[in-house]
């Protein structure tokens, strides 16, 4: 009898086959369908990527026309499931109610158990256009501020960022925030989309794999870690405390939020982007001491911990972006469910269509030939 091997958290498992994003993390390499992310990053839009994505080839004009279209004719929430989020409770965190609402999201479908591909696209563009919305209304509704409708005229990011602050954002940020959207839209087989293309591998509906994908996003060694950093950076009061602050914590064996990675062990190619993204937007916000106490403690961890291959993450400099362009601290990971959407999305399409049912073995660590007590003996 073959004995598979085990591999504890399934490191180094192929579990499937992909060719939506490639990662090289010895080398710091992170590319779309053969794209490097920095490509992307500073020529795409986040519509484009997505579609980019689903399609498996850069869109023409056209194509990308529709697209957009599609997506912002789609932004409004059905009126039975905006009355569903303004009854839930305000002190609800946003990942909850994300969860929640995208699941029933898949009640207002008349047919939401079609997985043919052309009713996972019109689905998944559904999920697309509605998640910015989701998150903009409950933001406003737990803080008892009145609801700003979506404006058509605006791509995602923007629109995003307008429902949200009640403002329209400034070109600079609201490219900020398309430039982010761009960075996390997919990353290899990472726990959520493992979770969503398992969920869809048993030919559930696309609602279910994505509602999935957002509980395995919350978790703190997942998506949740981008708080974790800009809770530090309040917790150092001066830029010239960062070392002590830092180097306290490295001797008390702590983890560095941002720092470290499950499969990078060089530079996060997002991290290095989003570096130059987030001086921008602290010198224009007024930021810049937050911008100056990340670098001054990259350049502790540099000097303590780059031999063993620990560098920045993504999360490290996205919390100060997220911060300079108005997010709240709760609203950063499900930010991240924005962008994850359209990968998640590719993830379950590229799934079925040529699926296999995930069925892994365990390997059994229990008694056998255990004989049963009665109560009365026991």
């Amino acid at each position: 009898m073959h004995m598979a091997t085990y591999s504890k958290g399934l490191e180094g498992v192929i579990a499937a086959e992909t060719k939506l994003s490639f990662i090289d993390g010895e080398k710091g390499v992170l590319e779309y369908i053969g794209i490097p992310i920095g490509e992307l990053a500073s020529k795409s839009t986040f519509e484009e990527t997505v579609l980019f994505l689903w399609d498996g080839h850069l869109p023409k004009a056209p194509a990308l026309r529709e697209f957009t279209t599609q997506v912002r004719d789609r932004y409004e929430l059905p009126p039975a499931l905006e009355a569903m989020l303004t009854s839930l409770p305000k002190t609800a965190e946003p990942m909850h109610a994300v969860r929640t609402l995208v699941s029933a999201l898949g009640m207002f479908d008349p047919k939401p158990d079609a997985i043919d591909h052309a009713s996972l696209r019109d689905k998944a563009l559904t999920i697309l256009a509605v998640v910015p919305t989701i998150l903009a209304y409950f933001h406003r509704y737990r803080k008892g501020m009145a609801l700003v409708r979506p404006d058509k005229n605006f791509g995602l990011a923007e629109n995003f960022l307008y429902m949200l602050n009640g403002v329209r954002p400034t070109p600079t940020m609201a490219r900020a925030m398309d430039v982010c959207l761009i960075l996390h839209a997919d990353h290899g087989f990472n726990n959520s989309t493992f979770s969503a293309r398992s969920i869809a591998s048993t030919e559930s509906d696309i609602y279910s794999a994505i509602t999935g994908a957002i509980g395995s996003l919350r978790g703190p060694l997942h998506g949740g870690a981008n708080e974790g950093v800009m809770k530090m950076l309040n917790q150092i009061p001066t830029v010239a405390d960062a070392e002590k602050f830092i180097v306290d914590k490295l001797t008390k064996k702590d983890k560095i939020p941002g720092f470290g990675h499950r499969v990078y062990k060089s530079y996060d190619p997002r991290a290095a982007h989003l570096k130059s993204l987030a001086e921008q937007l602290a010198r224009d916000t007024g930021n810049i001491s937050l911008f100056e106490k990340s670098t001054a403690i990259e350049g502790v961890m540099n000097r303590e911990k780059a031999a063993k291959g620990i560098y920045p993450n993504v999360d490290f400099y996205s919390a100060t972006t997220y911060h300079c362009i108005g997010l709240p601290l709760d609203m950063f990971t499900p930010t991240f469910v924005i962008a994850r959407a359209g990968g998640w999305s590719a993830h379950v399409m590229e799934q079925l269509a040529n699926n296999r049912l995930f069925r892994p073995d365990v390997d059994y660590t229990g008694p056998h030939a255990v004989a049963y007590t009665a109560i009365e003996g026991r």
